[in-house]
């Protein structure tokens, strides 16, 4: 073939071989139309156009806040509850920078922002951002007409709990009493706080918290996973001391025993006790997880998606603790995200889900559809983004609020 070859001759010799190019018809009025609404329906074209900050309060007076994200289309995208920080971060900073955001561009907003200040790595900005993030998220499911965990290329839709027992009794009848009710309703594994002694009262202390873990092990047996919060009361050698006198009852993890900004005490205690050793709600960004496993310093990491940058930021941190062969349990002081984020992950790396029993029991009195354990196990629903639903049965007042800078 002739090193050059006009158009007219190229087409001739296709038509030659059978290749005949066919040009595409112009799409009739009802093909165009179908077309515009498959590609909404998709998020094709859909934009930011605000932001509301919901303060809803109930008939008991109540209040929560909720973030709701406003599109050129029907469809919002809706979280909470949300802490009070955050909703200020989203008022007086994320809001104008949504506007004309593609919400399905979810990595790009999360990556822009945290570029977009010099405190981003602190912890209300990025309460701010995972608010706004978490939401988008929502938004994102509303849009596809799907959850949020299959989104994330989950399949299970159930996802085991475990009991966080903060503020129950631990007298030792009361609190054998309510380790085995917890486990007759299904619980296998639960979680104590051991935060009430620490160094502070001297070496007898540590007596009295391994006896908690006795008096619990006594009474559930061994077919339980029994997990201890110290909640940063303790230092380096009351832990060490308490891990050496506990290992006998086989706790599934100790729990911030000491400031998690002390990585080298978790390094040590770490190296010196066969107990998993747990810590991450303070956790801000995946920067902040790396260093801890890199450092071999935790084998449990509890970041918390309302925290440490949203659904997006614990994907990948479960993608960094699966390197390591660590477990991400999130911090649960509120559910939404962190069971979407458990469920699209495999169980090796997100066993479980924090069900705190005495908060959630209230947490979520403004939602239709509140998240609860049956036998221990979460099972999340098929609605679209996190299936969140107002019960406006249960609210009294709703407005937008705003914060302004005096």
């Amino acid at each position: 073939m002739a090193a050059h070859m006009g158009r007219r001759q190229f087409l001739l010799s296709l038509a030659s071989t059978g290749a005949v190019c066919s040009w595409p018809s112009m799409p009739t009025a009802q093909a165009a139309d179908q077309t515009t609404v498959n590609r909404t329906t998709q998020g094709v074209g859909v934009k930011v156009t605000g932001i509301e900050i919901l303060k809803l309060t109930s008939h008991n007076a109540q209040q929560a806040l909720y973030l709701k994200i406003l599109t050129n289309t029907d469809v919002q995208g809706l979280y909470g509850p949300i802490d009070q920080e955050a909703a200020l971060f989203v008022d007086r900073f994320f809001g104008s920078h949504l506007i004309g955001q593609d919400p399905l561009a979810v990595n790009a907003f999360w990556d822009r922002m945290f570029r977009a200040d010099r405190h981003s790595r602190g912890s209300h900005f990025i309460m701010g951002l995972s608010a706004v993030d978490n939401a988008l998220w929502d938004l994102r499911g509303r849009l596809t007409g799907l959850p949020v965990y299959r989104l994330l290329g989950g399949s299970r839709q159930t996802v085991r709990a475990y009991a966080s027992c903060l503020g129950f009794s631990q007298e030792p009848a009361a609190l054998q009493a309510k380790a085995r009710e917890l486990k007759q309703q299904g619980y296998q594994h639960q979680k104590w706080f051991v935060r009430d002694r620490g160094p502070k009262q001297g070496p007898a202390a540590v007596s009295q918290d391994v006896e908690v873990v006795r008096l619990l092990r006594e009474a559930v047996g061994p077919d339980v996973d029994l997990m201890f919060d110290a909640y940063w009361q303790w230092d380096l050698p009351y832990a060490l001391a308490w891990a050496k006198r506990a290992e006998p009852y086989c706790p599934r993890w100790i729990e911030e025993p000491v400031q998690t900004a002390n990585l080298e005490a978790f390094i040590e205690l770490s190296r010196e006790t066969s107990i998993p050793v747990a810590t991450g709600e303070h956790f801000y960004s995946r920067w902040d997880v790396h260093k801890f496993l890199k450092a071999g310093a935790i084998q449990v990491v509890q970041a918390d998606p309302e925290w440490c940058g949203g659904v997006s930021e614990l994907v990948k941190i479960c993608t960094l603790a699966s390197v390591h062969g660590a477990h991400v349990i999130p911090h649960g002081h509120s559910l939404h995200a962190a069971m979407h984020v458990v469920a699209s992950q495999p169980v090796e790396v997100c066993p479980l889900v924090e069900y705190l029993i005495q908060k959630m029991s209230t947490y979520y009195v403004f939602e239709k559809f509140q998240p609860h354990p049956v036998n221990g196990v979460m099972t999340l629903s098929d609605r679209p983004g996190f299936g969140i639903e107002f019960d406006d049965s249960k609210i009294k007042d709703i407005k937008v609020v705003h914060w302004t800078q005096s």
